[in-house]
């Protein structure tokens, strides 16, 4: 223990440091539990601000001598931290230039097997329309699809029909709706709700500019697990694992995107990846956070492209701020399927307890949906007032 006789600020400085040294223990060992409350799951995302928490703390406890208080338990406290910043680190550090890039750039000159898409999360709410369609008319992707979108946002947004001629949409008013715009023709592409009635998500084949080559695409923006949206992450596991599933069963050209709701390096995302044999072009590139755009401090990536080995990436990036807590991000693309056995190499194989667990998480999806119907029902209608 410090010294109880020592000045007031040094006592404070003990206390305020060993707070910080809990937290960081607390947020780094309750993601390992495999639990879907909200209020533990929500300790995926922010990894690297654990990290600089944990290095200003073991930075404090150095100056407070923790390391020569008797008993050792400053030294093992500071020793703990260590071993937090270990993980993260670990955890973190495929996402970033230090490690080798999951999917090659390309070698491909020609535009007839490139394909560009752009993600837009737009905040419903968020009333700068010409400002976000003004980014994607500049970036000009051959797809696009924008999530929190109502009729509001349809009729911001309708101009790209000129350009893009080929959509899918379900405009909503609940921060679920979804508009999606292709410059290239769209082969059965429909609307799903796969969990959640409130919920949409798109399903398709994309023909590229060769006239031949069909990409099947996803798209995806799941409920985060929050207290505002829901309880557990339950459903939003499920949505992402039914989806790899059925990516798992064929051997097609693939891309999923989307506001996932979901950090790359969390547990379900690394299953998804080895359930459907997908790879992230963010690997061996940066992080590219693209929320919170408000807060530079509280970032991380939620919005994400995934794609089978048959693509290369030649080029990626965030785009600029359009008024929402999300940036945009920008991802173009090179089939060169002559590559895939290559690149499959770097493919993450799923086990045989992956599958059993993927199976398990869908089917406690379609339970938590199941009973949330069940108590929706049993809710009791509003009195009808009488009327003279």
């Amino acid at each position: 223990m410090p010294d109880l006789d020592a000045p007031l600020w040094i006592l404070l400085a003990h206390g305020l440091t060993l707070l910080l040294t809990l937290a960081s223990l607390v947020a780094t060992l309750l993601p390992l539990l495999r639990e879907t409350a909200w209020w533990i799951r929500i300790f995926d995302f922010p990894r690297l601000q654990i990290v600089a928490i944990a290095l200003l703390t073991i930075g404090a406890g150095l100056a407070l001598n923790w390391h020569q208080l008797p008993g050792y338990w400053g030294l093992g406290l500071l020793a703990a931290l260590g071993a937090a910043v270990v993980y993260q680190s670990f955890r973190i550090v495929p996402y970033t230039p230090v490690a080798s890039k999951q999917i090659a750039d390309s070698t491909r000159t020609d535009g007839a097997r490139h394909l560009s898409l752009a993600v837009m999360n737009v905040l419903q709410y968020n009333k700068q329309g010409a400002r976000a369609l003004a980014v994607l008319q500049e970036t000009d992707p051959d797809l696009i699809m924008a999530v929190e979108t109502d009729q509001w946002w349809y009729e911001q947004l309708k101009p790209l029909e000129e350009t893009h001629p080929y959509t899918c949409h379900e405009p909503l008013d609940n921060t679920y709706g979804l508009l999606f715009f292709s410059r290239l023709p769209l082969e059965k592409c429909e609307i799903k709700y796969l969990l959640d009635d409130d919920v949409p998500s798109l399903h398709g084949r994309v023909i590229l500019a060769d006239g031949h080559t069909k990409v099947r695409i996803f798209g995806l923006h799941p409920k985060p697990p929050a207290p505002a949206e829901s309880k557990t992450s339950t459903k939003r596991d499920a949505e992402l694992l039914l989806v790899g599933k059925e990516i798992g069963e064929k051997e097609e050209p693939t891309i999923v995107f989307g506001d996932m709701n979901d950090v790359a390096w969390s547990h379900t995302s690394e299953l998804f990846r080895r359930i459907s044999g997908l790879l992230d072009p963010r690997v061996g590139r940066g992080l590219l956070p693209t929320f919170h755009a408000d807060y530079m401090l509280l970032r991380w990536p939620l919005d994400h492209v995934f794609v089978s080995p048959d693509f290369k990436v030649d080029d990626i990036q965030r785009l600029p701020y359009v008024g929402s807590d999300h940036f945009p991000i920008y991802l173009k693309l090179s089939y060169e399927p002559q590559d895939k056995e290559i690149q499959e190499e770097n493919c993450e194989e799923a086990d045989v307890e992956d599958h059993q667990e993927a199976i398990e998480k869908i089917q406690e999806g379609f339970a938590e949906e199941k009973e949330e119907e069940t108590e929706e029902a049993r809710q009791p209608e509003p009195k009808k007032e009488l009327t003279t």
